[in-house]
């Protein structure tokens, strides 16, 4: 192949690679508006409800390619709202949580396989009270567009998933407790600006949403 051909042939895959890097962009979660909600079985008398909140860490995501996604978060377990200060001690404690010597949980992906039209199957690993396991997450893409309060790009996500406590340690109260832990997540994401943009290029971006909030008031 003539070395003007191969030098083309190059130049052109390097700029597909460019643009598909292009695609993905960085957001930050919002501590704010992100929640973790689990369920667990109470002696056969109520599926008892506990939440994390605080939330923070950095989603990659290209709406048009969910296999090149990744996403990172960290958990403060000390955020853990049970509904009564004692009840939540004993949680936090050696018995379950573990949290005064493992105050964070973390989970990181490892592969997104898309399931449909704005929904995949997120994959990664969990590392909680000093175990590490693979969680699989359930995801569905509510939202990615201009905030219309902070006019800033948001990607607003549902998820679900389930865990076995056991595999983390968690081995006391078993006549008491169940085994199963059913996760339900609530989540928004900020569009970053590490990833080149702008503020100009990131507010200037149009979408349908805006452009609709704008003739509605005209």
């Amino acid at each position: 192949m003539p070395r003007g051909t191969i030098a083309l042939a190059g130049m052109c895959l390097l700029a597909l690679a460019s643009q598909a890097d292009a695609a993905a962009r960085e957001y930050q979660l919002d501590p704010v508006h992100t929640r973790i909600a689990f369920q667990v079985d109470h002696a056969g008398f109520s599926r008892a409800i506990g939440t994390f909140s605080g939330a923070t860490g950095t989603l990659v995501f290209d709406p048009d390619d969910w296999t090149t996604a990744t996403l990172s978060v960290a958990v403060p377990l000390d955020s853990l709202d049970l509904g009564d200060a004692e009840w939540r001690e004993r949680v936090l404690d050696r018995s379950f949580l573990d949290a005064g010597a493992q105050p964070t949980a973390r989970f990181t992906s490892t592969r997104v396989e898309p399931t449909g039209e704005g929904t995949a199957r997120v994959f990664g690993e969990l590392s909680l009270r000093g175990t590490t396991r693979e969680v699989a997450l359930d995801v569905t893409l509510n939202a990615l567009k201009r905030h219309p309060l902070t006019f800033r790009r948001t990607a607003g996500f549902s998820a679900t998933g389930t865990l076995v406590r056991q595999d983390f340690g968690m081995t006391a109260w078993e006549r008491l407790v169940g085994a199963e832990v059913t996760l339900q997540i609530e989540a928004e994401a900020i569009r970053g600006r590490a990833d080149g943009a702008t503020e100009d290029e990131d507010e200037a971006t149009p979408t349908p949403d805006r452009e609709n909030d704008d003739a509605a008031q005209e």
